[in-house]
């Protein structure tokens, strides 16, 4: 078992399956004293935490665009083990909405799951770390179209940079409490819902998976456990003191030709 987390009280948003089933595993491997998991999609989420073997665990269905859902997040939290030593908001929502076709409907759901409901989750661990005098870890995940965006992801594009923002923010607010916070700016991963956006929404059929690899760097995607690595790093006392960060998890470099 690694140790790297060893004893710490960790909530992780989009737990049910990618980045945040794949960050819930690695933690555990790592040490963590506790795992809170939370996803709107209960049967997965459940078999998730059921995965974990002998980890500390318990589950929340919740859905972020419920503006009560962080406080009950972290209330469930606090009752099931005390305290918050780590928070991972994972959990985010995409969809095509650029300038010329968005919808007001399609706004306010990407701010509230992408930016909102992140930010009022990173209110409460704060909360609960500075009522305890402790030091505390929380990483959000982001995207590389924080810079720009495609112009179909504009809206997307717009709640990731407002993360990318309340990230450096809230880092600076509470640099002296011995609070860090950090971001992925994360590039293109294969995860189960990338899968479905591309073969299924966008048509691309089974497989735009080798279509894509083709042109990229390493000839393949980033992987859900590259990420995990890099979120259990950031979690963990060993990246201290780096806070305020928003690290590019890309394989290209961001202005390059």
């Amino acid at each position: 078992m690694r140790g790297e987390l060893a004893g710490k009280v960790i909530i992780i948003t989009g737990a049910a399956r990618g980045i945040g089933g794949a960050a819930a595993r690695l933690a555990a491997a790592s040490g963590a004293g506790a795992l809170f998991l939370t996803d709107r999609d209960a049967a997965p989420l459940a078999a998730t935490a059921e995965s974990l073997g002998d980890a500390r665990v318990a589950v929340l269905a919740a859905d972020l665009e419920d503006p009560a859902a962080p406080a009950a997040i972290a209330r469930a939290a606090i009752t099931a083990f005390g305290r918050i030593d780590g928070l991972v908001n994972s959990a985010g929502y995409t969809y095509r909405m650029g300038l010329d076709d968005a919808t007001l409907d399609g706004w306010d759901r990407m701010q509230a799951v992408n930016a909102r409901a992140p930010f009022f989750l990173m209110q409460q661990a704060v909360a609960d770390m500075r009522a305890r005098g402790a030091a505390g870890s929380i990483v959000n995940i982001q995207s590389m179209h924080a810079h720009i965006g495609l112009p179909d992801l504009a809206v997307y594009a717009a709640s990731k940079a407002a993360l990318q923002v309340l990230t450096r923010n809230t880092a600076n607010a509470f640099k002296t409490c011995g609070i860090r916070v950090n971001g992925l700016n994360l590039g293109w991963v294969l995860t189960e819902s990338e899968m479905h956006m591309q073969a299924d929404v966008l048509g691309r059929g089974p497989g735009w998976v080798d279509e894509t690899a083709a042109t990229l760097p390493l000839g393949r995607l980033i992987t859900p456990e590259e990420v995990a690595r890099q979120i259990v790093h950031l979690l963990s006392d060993d990246s201290a003191p780096m806070t305020g960060v928003s690290i590019d998890f890309d394989q290209n470099v961001f202005g390059g030709q």
